[in-house]
C-alpha cells in the first residue's frame, strides 16, 4: 500500500512526528509513504485544509496512493474537505479504537488527525498505535464481528450513494478555482512523487496542466 502523509499550515511543524510515527509502524509491514508536506512551519509552500482534500483526493483518484493520512488543529476540517470529493472515504481519528473501527467498519481510505487538540505528552504513541490498528489488519471485517453481514451491506449502499451523489472528478477539478488547485499541488516533491506513481492518464493530464 502506498500511504500519502499531508500536513495543513497550522500544524506543519508536527510533520516530522508524524512521519516518523507513520513510517515507524507501517513500513516493517511493507507498505510505502510519500510525504507530501508541509515539511515544516517555515515550508514556502503553505497548504490549507481545504488544499489537504483537494491534494488528498487528486492522489486517491489518480492512483497516486492509495491512502491518506491528513489532518488540521481539530481534524473536522480537512476530514470534511477529504470528504467532499468522489473517491474519498475519510474518517476523523483520535485514538487507537477509532481507528480500529473505522478500518474495519468503514473501510475507508482516508483519515484525519487532530494535530492540535489534545496533542500534548504521549501523542506520538497515540499516533503509532493509531496506525497499528489502521494499517496492521485486513481492513473491511466488521466490528463486532457478528456485525460484519449488515456493515458490508451498509458500505456497498453507502458506495452506491456516493456514486450517484458525485460527478465525474476531473470534471469537479476543471470547475475549482485555479489558484486554489494550483496551490494544492504546488509542494516541492509533488512532481517527483505524483508523476511517479499516478496511473489515471484524465487526471495525470489534467495536472500537467496545472504544473506543467
Amino acid at each position: 500500500m502506498r500511504i500519502a502523509l499531508i500536513m495543513e499550515n497550522s500544524q506543519a511543524a508536527k510533520n516530522g512526528i508524524v512521519h516518523d510515527a507513520l513510517t515507524k509502524v507501517v513500513v516493517p509491514m511493507g507498505h510505502n509513504v510519500d510525504n507530501y508536506g508541509m515539511y515544516g512551519a517555515d515550508d514556502p509552500v503553505s497548504l490549507t485544509y481545504v488544499q489537504n482534500g483537494i491534494l488528498g483526493a487528486i492522489l486517491l483518484n489518480s492512483g497516486a496512493a492509495d491512502y491518506v493520512v491528513s489532518g488540521c488543529g481539530t481534524g473536522e476540517g480537512a476530514m470534511l474537505a477529504l470528504n467532499s470529493f468522489p473517491g474519498v472515504i475519510a474518517g476523523h481519528i483520535v485514538d487507537p479504537s477509532d481507528a480500529y473501527m473505522f478500518a474495519q467498519i468503514n473501510d475507508g481510505n482516508a483519515v484525519s488527525f487532530p494535530f492540535a487538540k489534545g496533542f500534548g505528552w504521549g501523542a506520538e504513541l497515540n499516533l503509532e498505535y493509531s496506525f497499528e490498528k489502521l494499517f496492521g489488519f485486513e481492513s473491511g471485517q466488521g466490528y463486532p464481528r457478528d456485525r460484519v453481514v449488515p456493515e458490508q451491506r451498509n458500505k456497498k449502499i453507502l458506495d452506491g450513494v456516493r456514486t450517484t451523489a458525485f460527478r465525474p472528478f476531473v470534471e469537479i477539478l476543471a470547475d475549482l478555482d485555479k489558484d486554489l488547485l494550483k496551490g494544492a499541488v504546488a509542494g516541492r516533491r509533488f512532481k517527483d512523487l505524483f508523476f511517479a506513481h499516478a496511473t489515471d492518464k484524465n487526471i495525470i493530464a489534467f495536472v500537467k496542466g496545472l504544473v506543467g
